[in-house]
């Protein structure tokens, strides 16, 4: 079962002897699918759902996902068409809002229809169109947003690559490729005093997780591997009332990192689906976000 991302308030208007119903539905901020093909949400309080079935398309979820490799780096992945993609709402593709005499959290995606569970309304849209926005967020969980990675200050996180190892800062969970990740270098995150708080071992002016040598002893955080070596600065302690050695100025041993530590990118892509003319019998709503 998939989560996606996504909000929904839906306002409709239901005529009744001549009388003008108002109703406003609120669901949570995902939905949530079966498959590829169903997309629903559930509230318990009061017992309903939104449901859109996709009984003949065109596509996939998957084929939504369209992407395409950097020829700079293989590693990063962009979304190359950002328009909506379109899929009629009709008799094939049923957009549908269900009310119930018990909850209906068990309604979907079993393989044995649930028994004890009643529609008390059941309300089908076979007009409209389904609109899908695929968006990719990408991070590198470092402790610092990506919006303050940029470096250089020109708006541009894509060319502020401390390191030269071909990830942005952003993407980059070891921003000055030290062996000793972002988040292990004492960045004291502040979006308005970031560079005052973040730790600089030996006072340069360049905080240590941008600093290939933070203690200032002339060899290379990267090679402080005094103890192991297993490419991991943060386990070499010859003071351990001094900490690691890489932040020890009095020791400046040297030993040759072999290897560069792995690095993980971690990407969410966001689906939003987003409906337009739809038309119930006897209701009129706005348009709205699934």
């Amino acid at each position: 079962m998939k989560k996606l991302l996504g909000v929904l308030m839906l306002l409709f208007f239901a005529c009744n002897d001549g009388d003008i119903i108002t109703e406003t539905l609120e669901f949570g901020d995902t939905f949530e699918t079966c498959g590829e093909l169903v997309f629903y949400k559930i509230n318990t309080n009061p017992n309903e759902s939104l449901s859109f079935q996709i009984s003949s398309p065109t596509f996939t979820v998957d084929d939504l996902l369209i992407t395409n490799e950097d020829p700079l780096n293989t590693a990063l992945v962009e979304i190359t068409d950002p328009n909506p993609t379109g899929l009629d709402v009709d008799s094939s593709n049923l957009l549908n809002y269900r009310s119930y005499n018990s909850s209906p959290i068990n309604i979907f995606c079993n393989d044995v229809p649930v028994t004890n569970i009643d529609i008390t309304q059941d309300f089908t849209s076979n007009t409209g169109t389904a609109n899908f926005t695929i968006s990719l967020l990408e991070d590198d969980n470092d402790g610092i947003p990506a919006e303050y990675e940029d470096i250089d200050g020109d708006g541009d996180l894509e060319n502020d690559d401390s390191d030269g190892d071909g990830l942005p800062n952003y993407l980059d969970a070891d921003d000055d490729g030290d062996n000793v990740l972002t988040i292990n270098e004492n960045t004291n995150f502040d979006t308005t005093t970031l560079l005052t708080l973040a730790q600089d071992t030996d006072n340069d002016s360049i905080p240590d997780y941008l600093d290939t040598d933070d203690d200032g002893d002339t060899v290379l955080t990267i090679d402080e591997e005094n103890q192991t070596t297993d490419n991991n600065p943060l386990n070499d302690i010859t003071d351990p009332a001094a900490g690691a050695d890489f932040l020890n100025p009095l020791v400046a041993n040297t030993i040759p990192a072999t290897a560069y530590i792995a690095h993980t990118i971690n990407q969410e892509f966001e689906v939003k689906l987003t409906f337009s003319n739809i038309s119930y019998t006897n209701i009129r709503y706005h348009i709205f976000e699934f």
